[in-house]
């Protein structure tokens, strides 16, 4: 029976499904009562943390249908092209934000790739630059807020560690978001000026034509950001705000999402969100299979026994979640792994605000790892570019990613500064 599970799951089965197999599968071997499983659906519903995850999505979906991204590329592009390696820069802050607000890397490259090749190419630069900045400049995005996946790791670890909270988690990605993109704009920079890029004179008009282009969507990132790190608005609250004034700007004052669209958008949105919820809900009743079967215990005992020292565990859980953002998507992999992996952390002594950020570092980095980061293949198929053209493409931002996964690892301070 396990084994037809995995040749469905191989054939492209959704994961929900191939989760409620095994968990049905795993719970007649023990002799567990099923029903667990629905009450486990049950109490996802009374997560106040989970109400924030459809208005984000939502918000996320109907940035990525509009222009909005054209409009963000013409501010920066005007406030910055004066600058060796302007528009690289453009091109890392506008994958970020978009990552951030999508929650997932690949459809930035989807949404993105198209506008962006064209653009480095035509203003000179390197190929290989520039493939590498479409696929990986906006990987770190998800320690943003309003990130799904920083939702989703808090809704996961808070039974474990308390201390895990939505609030912590947003606070924590922050200097070490911002450390990422300033470096990654620092290579940027770097290919600019390898290439000669002739810059463009500044023009207060050209920048004051494109901030009033966008005057709408300025407030956005202030009003949430402020609100969720200055302590007015939970990330309830704040999604829900967040959704509700997205839709009526790029509904109603820019008229970019026609009704048809919206409902596309909608749909999006409800199977994204409603696949989570499923994936979760699953991922939860094996979780309790694991913790009836005391396979943690076993496997901390395990661990425990070959590894005493904490910075030789750290450079273990690296090597091991690089791999797993290789081969797995974000949601399920924070859904499978964190529920094992955060009582061994805490056994280290790894502050469990910290390890969510190295956690989402690792799966981010995985996503453009070569050969098989699920990135170079999204990038592949949007881009029109061989794979392995993208995956050499990608390794100078990988060698810099890791560079600052380092940092994240053994400096805690960085992400822990503004929680503490």
């Amino acid at each position: 029976m396990t084994w037809l599970i995995i040749a469905v799951a191989l054939l492209g089965a959704p994961m929900f499904v191939v989760f409620g197999a095994l968990a049905m599968l795993a719970y007649q071997s023990s002799g567990m009562d099923f029903a667990i499983v629905i009450g486990e659906l049950t109490r996802l519903t009374t997560m106040p943390m989970l109400q924030a995850l459809p208005m984000f999505a939502l918000a996320g979906y109907v940035l990525a249908g509009s222009r909005a991204s054209e409009r963000l590329l013409r501010i920066t592009r005007a406030g910055f092209g004066w600058m060796p390696g302007g528009l690289a820069m453009v091109c890392v802050v506008t994958c970020t934000f978009m990552t951030a607000f999508t929650g997932a890397s690949g459809v930035t490259i989807v949404a993105l790739g198209g506008l962006l090749l064209p653009a480095l190419l035509k203003d000179g630069y390197r190929e290989k630059a520039a493939l590498g900045l479409v696929t990986s400049g906006g990987n770190m995005g998800v320690l943003f807020v309003p990130s799904l996946p920083l939702i989703l790791y808090a809704v996961i670890a808070q039974p474990i560690s308390p201390t895990v909270t939505v609030g912590a988690v947003f606070r924590a990605g922050l200097l070490p978001g911002l450390l990422a993109m300033g470096v990654l704009c620092a290579y940027g920079i770097w290919a600019g000026v390898r290439a000669r890029i002739p810059r463009h004179p500044f023009r207060g008009r050209d920048l004051a034509a494109a901030l009033w282009d966008a005057k709408w969507e300025l407030p956005l990132p202030f009003v949430v950001l402020g609100g969720i790190y200055g302590g007015w608005l939970v990330a309830s609250e704040a999604a829900v705000i967040t959704a509700a004034y997205v839709l009526i700007i790029e509904g109603l004052v820019y008229r970019e999402i026609p009704l048809h669209k919206l409902t596309r958008i909608v749909r999006d949105t409800v199977i994204l969100v409603g696949g989570v919820l499923l994936i979760l809900g699953m991922g939860m009743a094996i979780t309790n299979f694991l913790i009836f079967e005391q396979v943690p215990q076993v496997i901390l005992e395990w661990v425990g026994a070959r590894i005493e020292n904490p910075l030789v565990f750290l450079i273990t859980l690296n090597v091991f979640l690089l791999g797993v953002g290789c081969i797995m998507d974000i949601y399920t992999a924070t859904i499978v792994i964190v529920p094992l992996l955060a009582p061994m952390a805490l056994r280290y002594g790894i502050d469990p605000v910290h390890l969510a950020i190295i956690f989402l570092a690792n799966l981010a980095i995985g996503y453009s790892t070569p050969p098989v980061g699920m990135n170079l293949f999204i990038a592949a198929m949007r881009l029109d570019r061989p794979l392995m053209k993208l995956a050499a493409a990608s390794l100078a931002l990988m060698g810099l990613m890791l560079g600052i996964l380092i940092l994240i690892t053994y400096w805690p301070g960085l992400s822990l500064a503004l929680v503490n």
